[in-house]
């Protein structure tokens, strides 16, 4: 999609320790190498906890550096906050291209909506219970659960073979049929992906699939899937992992809503089926 550069983005990742698991750095280290280079790598928490032993071993061996934050009243951790500081420092000192936020906390959202706003790309990483408001924010949200299951090389800025269509890494990881998902996002069931028949009962997806498709098709309604998922990208925080597909040419077919052409080349473009059956099409 249209989150590459031509040149490498310098990233800082920030994490909020207290809000995701450990075990799921390497697999967001590879998201970001993908789109740059990681300058700034710190983790927030209040590290006196035992809760969060399972990182010691993390941040040794990824270069992170903890950041300790102490709570400073009951049921609520202050890392948030000290985060949200440290970006904005990081922004107007050290000018990165792009944050890696890493958490499932909505109270970032406002973060993310100004460093947006000031041409700094954010991608985001939580679990799927994060807030909408937090996803949407993002200029790429990728649920955690989504990562490190059957990683098949693809990662996420990377063309897959079914052609020009940004791919978008490993398949989901299953999740239990009785997860929720968040907001106006599909229940994900027991299955690597979400089926046929419930993608096409997505009204949300299917509007943003066909929305995306005539704003770049030509006169015939055929457009490149690159150009839709750069069209999408321009339009809301998405990626075809979080449905269960490895990249966005899949999930096309998949709804069984488009035509598919030049499949297996950098040229595939897909049609809104309803075009193909009008004569004037």
């Amino acid at each position: 999609m249209a989150l590459i550069a031509e040149k490498e983005l310098r990233i800082a990742l920030l994490i909020d320790a207290d809000n995701a698991p450990a075990d799921k750095i390497d697999e967001i280290l590879t998201e970001l190498s993908t789109l740059g280079v990681i300058n700034v790598r710190r983790a927030y928490g209040n590290w006196t906890k035992p809760g969060l032993g399972s990182w010691q071993t993390k941040l040794l061996e990824y270069a992170i550096r903890p950041v300790q934050q102490f709570d400073y009243s009951k049921r609520k951790n202050a890392s948030d906050m000290a985060m949200t500081v440290d970006a904005m420092d990081l922004f107007y000192a050290d000018r990165p291209d792009a944050f890696g936020i890493v958490s499932s906390d909505a109270d970032f959202t406002p973060l993310v909506m100004h460093l947006r706003s000031k041409g700094a790309a954010v991608f985001g990483f939580g679990a799927q219970q994060t807030p909408k408001p937090f996803v949407n924010a993002c200029s790429r949200f990728l649920y955690l659960e989504a990562l490190g299951s059957d990683m098949d090389g693809a990662s996420l800025v990377e063309r897959d073979s079914d052609g020009g269509g940004e791919s978008a890494g490993a398949p989901a990881a299953p999740v239990k049929a009785e997860e929720a998902a968040a907001p106006g996002m599909p229940a994900r069931p027991a299955t690597l992906r979400v089926p046929t028949a419930q993608l096409r009962q997505d009204a949300r997806l299917l509007a943003l699939l066909r929305d995306a498709t005539n704003a770049v098709q030509d006169e015939a309604g055929w457009a490149l899937v690159g150009a839709v998922g750069s069209q999408i990208a321009n339009k809301a925080s998405f990626d075809p992992r979080n449905y269960g597909y490895a990249t966005l040419t899949k999930l096309l077919a998949a709804t069984q809503m488009f035509e598919m052409r030049d499949e297996g080349s950098s040229r595939v473009s897909v049609r809104d089926k309803r075009k193909g059956r009008n004569p004037l099409g």
